[in-house]
């Protein structure tokens, strides 16, 4: 699976976008992500291996404690992506908008 998609299908979890969220605030432990979820440590950090799977998180072993980050590069191209698309919509939307104003004009 290439990096878009691996970063796509890593962020269509929603605990997985409210990691990534709460990360974009600073380092956190594993422990310190999972207290707002009502999820298992386990089940956790089976969804912290799959944002490090798609290079959206760094872990790191500190003694016994993990320590989780985030790398955000690879969102940086799924926004590009994006953009493209925001960009296609728009002018779609433009024509449209031009379309309609045409057609106001003809009695």
């Amino acid at each position: 699976m290439n990096q878009l998609d691996q970063t796509f299908a890593a962020l269509s979890d929603a605990t997985r976008r409210a990691i990534v969220a709460r990360l974009a605030e600073g380092e956190a432990s594993l422990s310190a992500l999972a207290d707002p979820f009502d999820m298992s440590l386990t089940a956790v950090s089976k969804h912290v291996r799959v944002l490090s799977d798609a290079g959206l998180v760094a872990v790191e072993k500190r003694g016994r404690t993990r320590h989780c980050r985030l790398q955000a590069a690879p969102m940086k191209d799924a926004a590009e992506w994006l953009a493209f698309y925001r960009r296609f919509w728009e002018d779609q939307f433009d024509a449209l908008a031009r379309h309609l104003a045409t057609k106001e004009k003809t009695p």
